[in-house]
């Protein structure tokens, strides 16, 4: 898996450490992990150069920033679309055929939003690969601590969850703050179900994990 240092990125890693279907879990980054765990192999890596890794059955991605943390639109690309692409097409040359891929809500590759045009040319690039299942998360806000991942709050986003929390009964599924665990849970449990071709699970049908 990649993006394990991220608020849904921990939760996935927590999920696949915990679940008795996986018996090793291989993490690629930038940097090494500070976790240690028996079934663990954190691998440090560079994305633009990322070569076959150890045989695996699944692969999950939650890579992710903002263009303010990045730096640039060309950096923010480099990460939420060519890493992406690069941990994919690694994870494919290594034997997985099972994909689940953090995305957000307004996904669309012809958005005139570049953060959504570019999270939707990730998904059709992704799609393209031909893994026999694609899982993508598209989830509303995420509520969860960046603090205590020593991560800047993103823009606008501490607002939007305390509006969101406020609201939360009037406000449509699919809307609503949900928490990062709940997305790590439903995209485990889909990408071992195993669906043929694409999935893609909207924020209100991960509630609840």
């Amino acid at each position: 898996m990649a993006g394990a240092t991220g608020l849904v990125g921990r939760e996935i890693l927590a999920g696949l450490l915990a679940d008795k279907t996986y018996a090793s879990v291989h993490c690629v980054g930038r940097r090494p992990l500070a976790l240690q765990h028996p079934k663990l192999t954190s691998h440090v890596v560079d994305f633009a150069a990322l070569a076959a890794m150890p045989q695996v059955d699944d692969c999950f991605i939650a890579l992710g920033t903002t263009i303010k943390v990045a730096g640039s639109k060309d950096a923010f690309r480099a990460i939420d679309l060519k890493a992406v692409e690069a941990v994919a097409l690694a994870a494919q040359s290594s034997g997985a055929t099972r994909l689940g891929v953090v995305s957000a809500m307004g996904a669309n590759r012809q958005s005139s939003v570049f953060y959504n045009r570019i999270k939707g040319e990730m998904e059709l690039s992704l799609a393209r690969m031909g893994f026999k299942c694609l899982v993508i998360a598209r989830p509303s806000l995420i509520d969860g601590d960046r603090a205590a991942l020593h991560q800047p709050e993103r823009s606008g986003e501490g607002i939007g969850l305390l509006l969101a929390r406020g609201l939360s009964p009037l406000l449509p599924a699919n809307y609503r703050a949900i928490k990062a665990c709940d997305i790590a849970h439903a995209l485990i449990r889909h990408a071992k179900m195993g669906t043929p071709g694409v999935v893609t699970l909207m924020s209100g049908e991960m509630q609840g994990g």
